[in-house]
């Protein structure tokens, strides 16, 4: 795909993930590695809903602004995800409500903040872990983020949002529209003692797909 389409592609689902709500006002950011190392990303204080092709930040492979306006606040949070996770191709960060919420239960267990509810949940994201709360754009997180070793796609960052890596950014796209209806289905179903998935069916899944999920993830077949 050329860097023209990348940056069309940018726009278009910012805008799609905008008008239906999963990111309000000018929160979120997304990027996209390109050919030679660089990336194109969403410029600070910019909101997913109205980007402009031309006034992406374009920065080099060491993060250095080469073009457009500037980045981002969360570069150091995306270049982590690049560092440690060797297939990430784009980078997808929202201020989602479900999924924050979920960020600020305190029965969470931060190396599996959802259980296996849905396939596709697990499909799609894998297990999602916890990072503790920093203020955003701290470069801090990014060493938390390194420390996961590359083993989650999917991380809820604590009471701030969600951020998933995706091989393309369709495909990371569409993992945050996931872990979000799965935060909410949680959300709707707390408390009321839901049936998960079992451990035979999640490797059931683990097996026919091919899902790397993390030895310790996700959350055990019966609610607690």
């Amino acid at each position: 795909m050329t860097e023209t389409r990348i940056r069309e592609e940018i726009c278009r689902l910012g805008r799609s993930l905008f008008e239906r709500g999963l990111t309000p006002g000018s929160s979120g950011n997304i990027s996209v590695k390109l050919e030679d190392g660089g990336w194109l990303v969403t410029p600070t204080n910019a909101s997913l809903g109205f980007l402009d092709p031309v006034r992406l930040s374009r920065l080099d492979a060491n993060g250095n602004l080469l073009s457009g306006d500037a980045p981002t606040k969360e570069v150091p949070l995306h270049n982590a995800l690049y560092q440690t996770r060797g297939t990430a191709r784009a980078v997808v960060h929202l201020h989602s409500t479900h999924s924050v919420a979920l960020s600020m239960l305190p029965e969470i267990d931060p190396r599996a903040a959802l259980p296996p509810m849905t396939p596709y949940y697990l499909m799609k994201c894998g297990a999602t872990v916890l990072v503790p709360y920093y203020r955003p754009g701290d470069p801090a997180v990014a060493d938390a983020i390194k420390g996961l070793a590359g083993k989650y796609s999917s991380v809820l960052l604590a009471n701030h949002g969600p951020v998933v890596s995706g091989d393309t950014l369709e495909a990371a796209v569409f993992a945050m529209e996931e872990l979000e209806e799965t935060a909410k289905l949680y959300l709707l179903l707390r408390g009321l003692n839901p049936r998960y998935l079992s451990p035979e069916q999640v490797a059931d899944l683990s097996k026919t797909f091919g899902l790397a999920l993390p030895e310790h993830g996700p959350h055990s077949g019966s609610s607690s």
